[in-house]
């Protein structure tokens, strides 16, 4: 396992922000990620972990900069993790198009398959495997209590990541998530792409497929908001919500009209999802 080297630190809400850097064994690349030490942890104490997992053209900068979390978690004793979306680098192929929607900023947490991404793009193993165990290893976490949160394309993938590991996840909630890859432009474009033509293959990386499948968590909190350009032809929550519901998952979905699917929508119900995962991250 490599060693973190710290890029940035700074002080905030009593606690302290920092953006790291380490070379990946998964990916082959130098992965950066960042981290929010609430005031408990620089204390001495472990404390439960929250990743976020953000979205297409995002980076660990864009939950950390623009969702306002660290102030709730102070309060309420969270470690904050937010990974990149993608490998970067030299050698690190992108969208020949160079569209936004595949390639660099839009892994679609995977590991892709197809040539010539499988090298590169592993980001299932990465955030399933090496980050958890750098972070476990480095940074003041109790690996035992941990919740997954993420925004579209990253909410599809902490869906999926909860659906196929929920032992690991005590708790799970989404932003306007992708609910089902398999049946919209972003998802057949991405899945397609890193995993091939055989949608079999597919199954494992939507949500919606996997509760289908038989995987099961206890509850769901899913944000999406109605004004939100991308609802009806790439997100469509009334899949995730029909899954749910014939698998007896508890789905808490709330349609937030007026909001968008961008940071201010997520800035302004982050708190709320922070109490959700607080609550079931308790000891």
């Amino acid at each position: 396992m490599s060693v973190a080297e710290v890029v940035s630190r700074a002080r905030c809400f009593g606690g302290e922000q920092r953006v790291l850097r380490h070379a990946s064994a998964e990916t082959g690349t130098e992965m950066r990620f960042a981290a929010y030490l609430p005031p408990q942890a620089l204390a001495g104490a472990h404390v439960p972990v929250v990743w976020f997992l953000a979205g297409l053209t995002c980076t660990e900068e864009n939950f950390t900069v623009k969702a306002g979390a660290q102030r709730v978690a102070a309060e309420l004793g969270l470690l904050l993790v937010a990974p990149d979306t993608s490998p970067r680098g030299e050698g690190v192929p992108d969208d020949p198009e160079k569209a936004y929607d595949f390639g660099l900023g839009a892994g679609f947490y995977v590991d892709a398959t197809q040539q010539p991404w499988a090298r590169h793009y592993r980001m299932r193993s990465y955030i399933e495997r090496e980050l958890p165990a750098l972070v476990a290893a480095e940074l003041p976490a109790d690996p035992a209590r941990q919740g997954i949160m993420g925004h579209s394309m990253g909410g599809h993938g902490a869906l999926t990541i909860a659906l196929r590991d929920p032992g690991r996840f005590r708790a799970v909630s989404a932003f306007a998530p992708i609910c089902s890859p398999m049946r919209c432009p972003w998802g057949e474009k991405a899945l397609g792409g890193y995993l091939g033509p055989d949608r079999a293959g597919w199954r494992p990386y939507d949500a919606t497929a996997l509760i289908e499948d038989g995987a099961r968590v206890a509850d769901i909190l899913v944000d999406q908001g109605g004004a939100d350009g991308f609802l009806e032809n790439q997100l469509m929550p009334e899949l995730l919500e029909a899954a749910c519901a014939k698998a007896g998952i508890p789905l808490t979905l709330r349609r937030q009209e007026g909001y968008d699917h961008s940071y201010f929508f997520i800035a302004s119900f982050v708190e709320d999802h922070l109490r959700w995962h607080a609550a079931r991250l308790k000891a």
